[in-house]
């Protein structure tokens, strides 16, 4: 499939590892310039090692920064653009919420769901955004978990902030359709990804189970019996562009 992204930029947030890192898989093999952000520089080294076994001749930046800090967003994106030029597309796949079980929640488990989730996507998409619509070109996809439709006893702040996320996203589809730009959500279901054993170890501690237990149940509930690979959801975001 030829989605003329060869030479476009990608940006790409939360890139060094699961669905981030799936989603930079796609677009390198689209031909598309990719720059990736994470805040640990570690794991940014093994996501370009991994990238370029795969596209020997790929175009990878990267970026260290938290994008929880109300500055870092347009500080990335300077980077970004100073190497590789305008953003064409954004994929916000940064941050994660901690799942906690009722009892252990306090306000500050929702005060850092937020900042994890919620601020790290609108920190980098609103000067984005802003840029696209100067130029009248852009695409923004924004890969929110399904615990923004559906509540979970142990997910409900990041529940919350993606719940957040959604009407952020629709805001801005409405807001900037009129300048050529595309904004759309993702809404993956559990996927198999390093975050999700946090979540099986909250659902087990909250319900006197074991973790492997967790996870069968959590199978168990899926019509085709298993989680999704991240290569899955970024094959869907991919085609949002």
């Amino acid at each position: 499939m030829d989605l003329q992204l060869t030479h476009k930029h990608v940006l790409i947030t939360g890139g060094s590892k699961g669905i981030g890192l799936a989603c930079a898989q796609t677009f390198l093999s689209e031909g598309a310039r990719v720059t990736l952000v994470s805040r640990d520089r570690a794991n940014l080294d093994a996501a370009v090692k991994t990238l370029s076994a795969q596209h020997p001749a790929a175009s990878i930046h990267t970026i260290a920064a938290d994008l929880r800090e109300a500055t870092s967003g347009l500080a990335v994106l300077n980077d970004a653009e100073a190497h590789f030029g305008p953003v064409d597309v954004l994929v916000n796949s940064a941050g994660a919420a901690k799942r906690t079980p009722p009892e252990e929640l306090n306000p500050q488990v929702w005060h850092d769901a937020m900042q994890a989730k919620y601020f790290s996507y609108i920190h980098m998409i609103n000067p984005t955004i802003q840029r696209m619509g100067e130029r009248g070109a852009g695409v923004v996809v924004n890969v929110i978990g399904a615990g923004g439709k559906v509540p979970s006893a142990i997910h409900m702040p990041g529940g919350a902030a993606n719940a957040a996320l959604m009407l952020a996203t629709a805001g801005m589809a409405n807001a900037y359709a009129g300048k050529n730009i595309r904004v759309n959500a993702v809404n993956p279901g559990l996927t198999t990804t390093d975050r999700l054993k946090e979540g099986f170890a909250a659902d087990a501690r909250a319900n006197g189970i074991t973790e492997a237990q967790a996870m069968e149940r959590a199978n168990a509930r899926i019509p085709l019996g298993r989680m999704a690979d991240p290569i899955e959801i970024a094959k869907i975001g991919r085609a949002h562009v």
